[in-house]
């Protein structure tokens, strides 16, 4: 049996207060290598949480998650930090370049903490930067490009070490449609190479174009449509 990407069980998320909030519960959750799935719900639904808790940015009140096979539950800060690093791309509504740093710098900077020597780490962010059709750009900076391209940069920095997973948190939402439209074409070109890749968003556009839908409100985690991979 092929071991899934991702493995969620009962995993709930407590936030301390006067009540408590509990942003979780008991999520089930199974991802196999090279699906896409998107996490759909309103804002306050849970949906960023349970992309955190994916992320290893955050760790659950209760259950267990396992990434690629490895429970990470009983992992320190700095193992957590260091398979997060390895194995795991963030792309974000904000696209998080460094203005001043030419593309190819800024997508040479996912590789900084993995021990990757300079020339290679260059190499590397050039051939992440074809992926994303943006290598004629490579020594353009940020402050020169579209948000099309400025996405497309953020999305070449999470692929470049090659992680096991993908995640994006309302990726298209500062794009216009047409260039959201785009930006989408390349993250399923993305999946089709094999990557699995969980997108949280409330745009149907971006729901439509993953193989599997799961709805979260309240913390409540339900299977809202199974369809054909791309």
């Amino acid at each position: 049996m092929t071991t899934p990407a991702v493995r969620l069980q009962e995993v709930s998320r407590t936030f301390e207060g006067s009540p408590p909030v509990r942003a979780l519960c008991e999520v089930e959750l199974e991802i196999g290598k090279g699906e896409s799935v998107a996490i759909v719900g309103p804002s306050g639904s849970g949906k960023s949480t349970l992309l955190h808790v994916l992320g290893l940015l955050d760790q659950p009140t209760s259950g267990r998650y396992d990434l690629d096979g490895v429970d990470v539950a009983g992992m320190r800060d700095s193992q957590r930090a260091g398979l997060r690093g390895r194995s795991i791309g963030f792309v974000f509504q904000d696209f998080h370049l460094l203005r001043h740093r030419t593309v190819t710098e800024n997508v040479m900077t996912a590789l900084l903490y993995n021990r990757v020597p300079r020339r290679e780490r260059k190499a590397r962010a050039v051939t992440a930067l074809e992926r994303v059709g943006l290598d004629h750009r490579k020594d353009a900076t940020p402050e020169t490009l579209s948000g099309g391209e400025r996405q497309r940069v953020a999305i070449a920095r999470a692929v470049v070490s090659e992680p096991v997973l993908l995640l994006a948190d309302e990726p298209t939402g500062n794009l216009d449609s047409a260039t959201g439209a785009s930006v989408l074409e390349v993250f399923e070109a993305l999946q089709r190479d094999g990557i699995t890749i969980v997108v949280a968003t409330h745009d149907e556009a971006v729901s439509g174009v993953a193989g599997r839908s799961v709805s979260i409100v309240d913390g409540v985690l339900s299977e809202a449509r199974a369809g054909v991979t791309p």
